[in-house]
């Protein structure tokens, strides 16, 4: 199928985004690497009646280092943190194998995959876990969201219609932390992805909520090494406590064991440091 007929609008400044996202109202979409809103609008899931196009705003993409905290540019693609040496952030880069193929890596932001707010997107669940910040520019100038805040249903976030979103701010370094997910094919969309950062002893899970769901890690410590068991027993029992239900083509009992395989790897991946 084709998009339903929209009018195309190329912002070359933040501010310029801005003045057309409140002129324009709730018919206008933003658009940057389009690899989630183009999908939709092709099957008629979506029919904003104007498109802001961001991708030519200078500013907006890159990645840096001030002390203990990292910043993200809104407009910097999947590839881009992929290829990065980012030390002890290096579960952002190692992540991103997960997400599609390398031509959606290649052209998706991650300001993008933010605002898109799909349940099992690795952004979003790493922005959950790691305690990020969302930095967003509407009309009276800049907030930010903590990640906690952000999400809150499906497809729905704590952005306000006339706020774009510039950077992601994840304030502390995640040396022991991982990110696991499965699908039935490669590239396909998760149906359990699991977050797990051993320091803080916490869980992100995607795929069993309209959000990121979040959980801390049973008998949790700060060693740097545990039996084996004791991984198994942490994701048992987190998977144990969701309320999950049976839905077409995948069963609770499925999810649940999906989720509790999930964690237990992520916690030894975490736990490598790798």
């Amino acid at each position: 199928m084709k998009p339903a007929a929209f009018e195309y609008h190329r912002a070359r400044s933040v501010a310029g985004a801005v003045g057309l996202l409140t002129e324009l109202g709730d018919d206008a979409k933003v658009v940057a690497g389009g690899q989630s809103l183009v999908a939709m609008m092709n099957f008629r899931l979506a029919r904003p009646e104007h498109l802001v196009d961001i991708t030519h705003i200078e500013g907006l993409s890159g990645i840096r280092r001030e002390g203990d905290t990292l910043r993200i540019g809104a407009l910097t693609t999947h590839h881009a943190v992929e290829k990065a040496e980012l030390g002890d952030f290096g579960v952002l880069s190692r992540a991103m194998r997960w997400v599609g193929h390398l031509p959606i890596r290649t052209r998706g932001t991650v300001g993008g995959s933010i605002a898109h707010a799909d349940a099992t997107a690795e952004w979003c669940l790493l922005a959950v876990l790691l305690e990020a910040r969302i930095v967003a520019e509407g009309p009276g100038g800049r907030r930010e969201i903590p990640a906690e805040e952000f999400f809150l249903g499906p497809f729905t976030t704590a952005l306000e219609p006339d706020e774009l979103i510039v950077e992601l701010v994840f304030p502390r370094p995640a040396p022991r932390a991982a990110l696991t997910e499965y699908a039935d094919r490669k590239g396909d969309f998760a149906l359990v992805a699991a977050a797990v950062d051993l320091d803080t002893d916490r869980v992100v899970l995607g795929g069993v909520g309209s959000t990121p769901v979040s959980a801390d890690c049973p008998s949790s410590g700060t060693s740097h090494s545990r039996p084996p068991v004791s991984w198994a027993d942490a994701a048992a029992e987190i998977a144990a406590s969701l309320e999950l239900r049976d839905e077409p083509g995948i069963s609770a009992h499925y999810r649940r064991g999906l989720v509790r395989t999930l964690v237990e790897r992520a916690c030894q991946e975490a736990s490598r440091g790798c």
